[in-house]
């Protein structure tokens, strides 16, 4: 599937605190906890969970989260197809960033092993 401008642009101006809510509901849904979560997010941006609640309360697009973000210099071991998007294939690094996310996300609620999720070295 190719990523379009006006898909780009969604995926800018959607804020992180509208998102957040589901991304609990599914890994809680499938036996995880929102502690795991919250760790995964932290791995992949580097915020602790007081800058993630002042991030929700602020509702910041995911556009400023992300330009807040020190990604993890492993994020680009995250692969496949999330949404129908090869995540490596796609040339936004924005949309590349946010689909890094729903990856992780996808991952925990699958049950993967925690170190395969935050791509721990062998």
């Amino acid at each position: 599937m190719k990523v379009t401008p006006e898909h780009n642009e969604r995926i800018a101006k959607m804020t992180f605190a509208s998102v957040y809510p589901h991304y609990v509901t599914k890994v809680e849904k499938k036996g995880r906890t929102e502690e795991e979560l919250k760790q995964v997010i932290e791995w992949l941006t580097g915020f602790d969970e007081a800058k993630m609640q002042q991030l929700i309360d602020e509702k910041v697009s995911f556009e400023i989260f992300f330009q807040n973000a020190t990604l993890n210099p492993n994020a680009e071991l995250i692969k496949g197809v999330i949404c129908g998007y090869r995540i490596e294939e796609i040339d936004n690094t924005l949309t590349r960033q946010v689909r890094y996310l729903d990856k992780l996300v996808d991952e925990l609620a699958k049950g993967r092993k925690m170190e395969k999720i935050l791509r721990v070295p062998k």
